[in-house]
């Protein structure tokens, strides 16, 4: 099994998305699983022109020049794709919704309902790919998720992919800025994200139960707003 994480946090491996993402893999490998870390905002992602070259011209292939090239052929490979991003304004960073445009050569212009009736694009790949979200955000309370959340599950209906995993994590200052005496919280939360890799390879998606306890707050919220307020004073 193959698995590919794009992430497009802007500070790439000095974010605190990379924390989460890098747990999650070690644990997917633990379990057997062949793995990679892309950090999307090393690579040349040009907003998409809206010119409809892919499906006219040059069906499959953009003509924009960058990066995107590579990372098209890799978006195809893995059999589970970690889309991994900031919250940013209720929703994904700039990078990741360039590399999303972007990924629109790998359908064809026609329409075609779902088993639900809904309207999407066919894909040219006819390939069973599954799909986990990682983000984290450094409010505090889960409904700021709400948004992202919709998203992505729209995102995987109209991309033919079972969305197997979501992974939200407020709170997300302490990850990488959490006091000494908060460090045993933040390393339980990495050992219980990288339990999630390993059921999500072991078992095919993320259950429930373990949903839920990856949602619980780090610290009471009112102590973390508290300490995020003083950390800007």
């Amino acid at each position: 099994m193959k698995i590919i994480a794009f992430n497009s946090s802007p500070r790439a491996e000095r974010g605190n998305t990379a924390i989460i993402v890098e747990a999650f893999l070690e644990g997917c490998r633990e379990a057997g699983a062949e793995t990679e870390h892309i950090y999307l905002a090393k690579k040349k992602i040009a907003p998409c022109m809206g010119c409809f070259a892919c499906w006219t011209k040059t069906p499959g292939v953009c003509v924009i020049k960058d990066d995107m090239k590579d990372l098209l052929k890799k978006a195809v490979e893995p059999d589970i794709t970690v889309y991994a991003t900031p919250l940013y304004v209720d929703n994904v960073s700039g990078i990741m919704k360039n590399f999303m445009d972007r990924c629109i050569p790998t359908a064809m212009p026609q329409f075609e309902r779902d088993a639900e009736g809904r309207m999407r694009h066919p894909e040219r790949q006819q390939k069973e790919v599954k799909a986990v979200v990682i983000s984290n955000s450094g409010f505090p309370q889960r409904d700021q998720f709400d948004v992202l959340r919709l998203l992505f599950r729209r995102l995987a209906a109209m991309g033919h992919t079972e969305l197997v995993a979501e992974i939200y994590r407020d709170e997300g200052e302490l990850l990488r800025n959490a006091p000494k005496a908060l460090k045993p919280i933040v390393d339980k939360y990495r050992e219980l994200v990288k339990k999630a890799g390993r059921e999500v390879v072991e078992k095919g998606r993320l259950s429930e139960a373990m949903m839920r306890e990856l949602e619980k707050p780090l610290i009471p919220y009112e102590d973390y707003i508290k300490a995020a307020n003083e950390s800007w004073g």
